[in-house]
């Protein structure tokens, strides 16, 4: 019977030594606790364990578009896969493989774990608006903000704003309030701006909040930073009213005090001018 040529001995025994290591080896642990976590669809995937002796590979599967390999041969339980989500309607499921570092040259389909499905332009949570000016002027309030920026830019390098993509789907809400007060008020624009009528007696708080009212979830999104007027502040909406009954009556108390002071004082001269004028006894 004829022997084989050295180099498919050679082959065969590669072969079936890397089998006999697979086969040998415990089965690798997969990855748990699969989540998205998505602002302003700049997304991140996370998961749990930290691994020991073995790695992740992350592949992105898209309903119609190819599978993506992100985040290849990493020890680290994050990954940011924002720009394989460009389609950003398209509903993914994330693959995290638990790999050997010849996995690659392996036969065998490694272990992995699938993710919830992930639609960005249903799920990624709206970021918190810019204020970029805000006035009080008589009876009206101006509020002026920007969007927030996502990652993915245009042909001309300039970021898109959430506005670009959620386009008529996006609104914005701003919730405002007298100062000190608790009672709060909420209007609603599509624009940039909120033009608001308001009691030109008092200073007012705010904030903006943007929304997309078609959504089941994550529908209102991260709110601005609080800012009040200034405008027409007096002591008494500073620091109120007690401060002023306060002052009164110990103002009426020192004023008493003063008068009881100066009677007494009145009195006790008039005595020593008496006194002074009698005559001395035995003269």
């Amino acid at each position: 019977m004829p022997r084989a040529p050295a180099g498919a001995r050679a082959v065969l025994l590669i072969a079936l030594l890397c089998r006999l290591a697979a086969a040998g080896n415990p089965e690798l642990p997969t990855a748990v606790n699969i989540t998205w976590s998505s602002i302003n669809f700049k997304t991140i995937l996370k998961w749990q364990p930290k691994p020991s002796g073995y790695f992740y590979t992350v592949e992105i599967h898209g309903q119609m578009s190819d599978t993506k390999k992100k985040c290849v041969m990493t020890t680290e339980t994050e990954c940011d896969v924002t720009d394989a989500l460009r389609n950003v309607k398209e509903t993914y499921t994330a693959h995290v493989l638990s790999v050997k570092s010849l996995v690659e040259d392996n036969f065998e389909e490694p272990l992995f774990a699938s993710s919830e499905k992930f639609t960005p332009y249903n799920q990624t949570i709206i970021g918190k608006p810019e204020i970029q000016h805000h006035t009080q002027k008589d009876s009206k309030l101006t509020v002026v903000f920007r969007d927030p920026l996502t990652p993915y830019m245009f042909p001309n390098g300039s970021f898109q704003s959430v506005r670009d993509i959620f386009k008529h789907d996006l609104e914005y809400k701003l919730y405002y309030w007298k100062d000190q007060s608790s009672g709060k008020k909420d209007a609603t624009t599509k624009s940039h701006t909120f033009d608001i009528s308001v009691d030109n007696k008092n200073n007012y708080c705010f904030y903006v909040q943007g929304t997309i009212p078609s959504r089941r979830e994550n529908r209102n999104g991260q709110e601005s930073t609080v800012l009040c007027t200034t405008v027409g502040r007096t002591i008494l909406d500073e620091y109120g009213a007690e401060v002023f009954i306060i002052i009164a009556v110990v103002a009426i108390a020192v004023i008493t005090l003063t008068i009881i002071l100066a009677v007494i004082l009145c009195k006790c001269k008039r005595a020593k001018n008496a006194r002074e004028k009698e005559p001395l006894n035995g003269v």
